[in-house]
């Protein structure tokens, strides 16, 4: 099986003259002096550090493409011929109460103070990185009317523009920060959350402080990292006076915007941007529980904690501190991930993959509810995008596992009903065919925007951004989608998916995870009905 192909990737745009390739090392069999290129090793020659990351930086979201051993395609559903879980009390299973648009998709989480959403799924970290800023309101007014939670990630304060720091080194005035928090509340109705991050330049510049108290946020995320890197954010920035000014705000900026090389180099045309990087995050169980009682007393209602795709020591801290300390959701993030600037290496070949990890998480909570302890309220990210995908997760992880984190497939629909909203005003010529194919009116091509005029009002829906009509259209796809697995499975609301409903379809995937070989799976119950 091949795992990986090394030194050469859409991803960085290289690849290999050659079609043979050695697969160690990536670099073709044949390597000829004079070649023209255009694998990673050719290109780092000249630009050296810029093939670390994926690009162009601000218009791609990029995921690792690591073919590992194991995935969640090495599990199928369980469909069956009789029986109903979930359904009203009361009420018994027939033909016409068990058809597949009445099951129930909506899920909570959190401990005093609950948070409903329609679907069980919300968006991955949307933070500092330009794909995140110039797309935020298309998918903060689709997660608002599709009924989901919204995170928005770490550095935002830190790198806007217009912040205004006290006397005391904190956040005064951070207008993206208020922006943002309004275009998510101002379609939201109840159902999802606005949850904002913080690391630790967000701790130092006092983010917490603000978006609480000025903005009245309710929800603040601890970030320990992400599945698709193991250090902290990274974004490019394109002006040396940027660089300047945001390493004058005490981030680590490289190459150093002060250094008179560097800026003659970028003077010169051949250094074409900068990199803001984050500091590593150092953790302690004493320092974790101070800043979860700190952050509750500057009046949050709700404490979430996510943690990225370490191994089992660090994954079983999160589990422990976050049951002591009694936290409202603990999202766990899988290898590979990803979905702004993370270094392309490390996003292919760190960290623990998400089967893996899932599994992990599963048996040290099951340990955690045997002593009789808090099992936090359990979200699974890391490379998921489709309706199976978020069934396998809830029932492999059941029942500790209320939600699944989605970082590209919830970026990708905002990101696409924005760009038609663009070709439009160009014309219907713009049109791509893929799109065009359908129709040249917004009416004509978003299957789901009568349903939205129906709700708000022709007036309401015209002034939505289109990115936002996309996520909301793909949200209605991915519940009708999750609707008739659920209800092949008898499983009339989310609650009662349990790891009986996946079987693995090798001897490793039940290995690994724990469930039933499928050609175990109900066996005894076979042999009964046999033997009858």
């Amino acid at each position: 099986m091949n795992l990986q192909q090394p030194n050469a990737n859409e991803a960085t745009q290289t690849s290999n003259r050659s079609r043979s390739v050695s697969p160690v090392s990536g670099i073709c069999t044949r390597c000829i002096d004079g070649c023209h290129g255009n694998c990673e090793t050719f290109k780092a020659t000249f630009r050296g550090r810029e093939v670390i990351y994926p690009g162009p930086f601000g218009t791609l979201t990029a995921g690792g493409d690591k073919n590992y051993p194991i995935d969640y395609s090495h599990l199928n559903i369980a469909g069956y011929a009789l029986g109903a879980k979930g359904l009203p009390e009361g009420q018994i299973g027939h033909s016409d109460n068990t058809l597949f648009p009445m099951v129930n998709t909506e899920i909570q989480y959190g401990v005093k103070t609950k948070v409903k959403m329609k679907l069980p799924i919300f968006t991955g970290a949307l933070g500092s990185t330009e794909i995140a800023r110039k797309n935020w309101e298309h998918f903060a007014v689709g997660a608002a009317i599709a009924g989901i939670t919204i995170v928005c990630g770490e550095n935002v304060c830190g790198i806007d523009p217009g912040l205004e720091l006290d006397a005391q080194g904190k956040v005064k005035k951070a207008p993206n920060m208020a922006q943002r928090v309004e275009q998510y509340r101002r379609y939201h109705e109840g159902y999802g959350d606005m949850i904002v991050q913080m690391n630790v330049e967000d701790t130092r510049l006092g983010v917490a402080e603000y978006v609480v108290d000025q903005l009245g946020v309710e929800c603040v995320e601890l970030k320990w990292g992400q599945g698709a890197k193991c250090i902290g954010g990274e974004i490019q920035v394109d002006s040396l006076e940027r660089a300047l000014e945001l390493q004058k705000r005490g981030y680590l900026v490289t190459p150093d915007p002060s250094n008179p090389a560097n800026q003659a180099a970028f003077r010169d045309g051949a250094l074409k941007h900068f990199e803001r990087h984050s500091r590593l995050g150092f953790v302690d169980q004493d320092g974790f529980m101070k800043e979860v009682e700190r952050i509750r007393k500057l009046g949050a209602k709700r404490v979430t904690l996510k943690t990225g795709a370490y191994p089992m020591r660090e994954l079983a801290m999160a589990i422990k501190w976050a049951s002591d300390a009694k936290l409202d959701l603990l999202t766990i993030d899988g290898a590979p991930g990803g979905t702004g600037m993370s270094p392309w290496r490390m996003m292919e070949e760190w960290g623990v993959p998400t089967f893996y990890l899932q599994s992990m998480t599963y048996d040290l909570c099951q340990k955690l509810a045997a002593r009789g302890k808090f099992v936090p309220d359990i979200a699974i990210a890391g490379g998921f995008s489709s309706e199976d995908h978020v069934f396998k997760v809830l029932a492999m992880g059941a029942p500790f596992t209320k939600a699944v984190c989605m970082g590209r497939a919830l970026m990708i629909p905002g990101m696409v009903g924005k760009n038609i909203g663009l070709w439009l005003q160009q014309g219907p010529d713009a049109l791509p065919k893929t799109v065009s194919q359908f129709g040249t009116t917004v009416e004509e091509i978003f299957v789901s925007y009568e349903d939205l005029v129906a709700k708000y009002g022709k007036d309401t829906v015209a002034k939505l951004p289109l990115g936002a009509v996309g996520l909301y259209t793909y949200a209605d796809k991915m519940k009708v989608g999750l609707q008739q697995l659920m209800a092949g499975s008898r499983n009339f609301k989310v609650s009662t998916i349990s790891r009986d409903d996946v079987m693995a379809l090798t001897p490793e995937a039940a290995k690994v995870s724990g469930i039933t070989y499928i050609m175990d799976a109900y066996r005894e119950e076979a042999d009964k009905i046999i033997n009858s």
